[in-house]
This record gives structure tokens, C-alpha cells and sequence, in this order.
């Protein structure tokens, strides 16, 4: 069995964040499929043009993570009803310079996590905007909007509680590994042609 890389960006950046939690646990239950490792977006400074030519060194780490992984687990909730600006930050770094994207064709998954009943629904929906935009095969089912998540949906050691919600993460982590698998393996047969 193939054990593909993939990176995890949480767009809260709080330590104790429930979609931090969530990533990990998700992670967690695809241990034999996913080598998942959270990739930081905390320290990027906001994406200016004028470091196309010369870029800081954080967003030179940021870009080869990225870069050295089969695939993107985007987990993050909403704020305002749109993106948290720390995530759209990182999307931007990895988008540029112009024909440089780290993002082409990487394989992915959004999973939005919130206290609401909603479950991070228009974050969710403007991050695979931004996907779209940028050439990566999102998966499209099952789609994740976790609601009502919070401190009391997981055990001591920060992981899900056994429930109806470590349920659904973990089949969504089935179909993500699943997913990873698909876009690798269908791109190996058309090379091979």
C-alpha cells in the first residue's frame, strides 16, 4: 500500500483551535495511508508582490513544504463569513511568483470546522474557489462542514471522542487517502502512455 505526503494548513492559528483537533485527529486515523505533517502559515509575512524577485526566507520554507508533498489537507473555520486572512495569505505565497505555483496539481480536501450549526459552509466553498483557480483536483465527496464541533467533542488527549463526529472524520479520511491515491494513480497511467 502507497503512503503518500501530505500536508496539513489549519487556517486558525490558535494552538488549542478545534480545527487544529480536528486535523489532527484526521490525520491521525489515516496513519497507514497519509504521512500528514502540519505545514505553518503563522509566521508568513502578508504576500507583497515586490518579494517576487527576492522573496523572505519564510516564504522559501513555506513553498518547498509544500512543494515536497503529494497532496493538501486544508482544515480551517470561518470568519465572517469568508476566509481567515492567515490562510488566504498562505494560499497567496504558495500561488506566486506568476507560473510558480506550489499549488498545480496538488490533489485536495477542505474540511471546515465549527461551534455553529453551519460548519464553516462559505469559508469552505471560497477555499475550493481558490483551488479551482489554482489547478488543484479538490475532492468532492464526501464535502465537509462540521458543525457543531467543539471543546467537548474531544477526549483528553486532544483526539475526537468516539461519536457520530469521529465517525464522519474518519470515513472523510478514508476518501481523502482514497482521493490522494485516485489523482497519483490516474497520473502515473497517463505518463505512461
Amino acid at each position: 500500500m502507497t503512503s503518500y505526503k501530505v500536508a496539513i494548513i489549519v487556517g486558525s492559528l490558535r494552538k488549542d483551535s478545534i480545527n487544529r483537533k480536528v486535523a489532527r485527529s484526521l490525520c491521525g486515523m489515516a496513519h497507514d495511508r497519509l504521512a500528514c505533517d502540519m505545514v505553518e502559515i503563522g509566521e508568513l509575512p502578508l504576500y507583497n508582490q515586490d518579494y517576487d524577485a527576492d522573496s523572505p526566507p519564510e516564504y522559501e520554507r513555506f513553498r518547498q513544504e509544500i512543494a515536497s508533498r503529494d497532496g493538501v489537507l486544508f482544515v480551517s473555520p470561518e470568519y465572517n463569513r469568508s476566509i481567515p486572512g492567515a490562510l488566504k495569505n498562505a494560499i497567496d505565497v504558495g500561488s506566486r511568483p506568476y507560473g510558480a505555483s506550489v499549488w498545480n496539481q496538488k490533489p485536495a480536501a477542505i474540511v471546515t470546522a465549527s461551534p455553529g450549526l453551519i460548519g464553516g459552509f462559505g469559508a469552505n466553498h471560497q477555499i475550493r474557489q481558490a483551488c479551482v483557480f489554482l489547478n488543484m483536483p479538490v475532492m468532492q465527496h464526501p464535502e465537509a462542514y462540521l458543525g457543531q464541533v467543539n471543546d467537548q467533542s474531544f477526549a483528553a488527549d486532544g483526539r475526537l471522542a468516539d461519536g457520530p463526529l469521529k465517525d464522519i472524520v474518519g470515513k472523510l479520511a478514508d476518501a481523502f487517502a482514497d482521493w490522494v491515491h485516485l489523482i497519483h494513480q490516474a497520473r502515473g497511467l497517463l505518463a505512461a502512455r
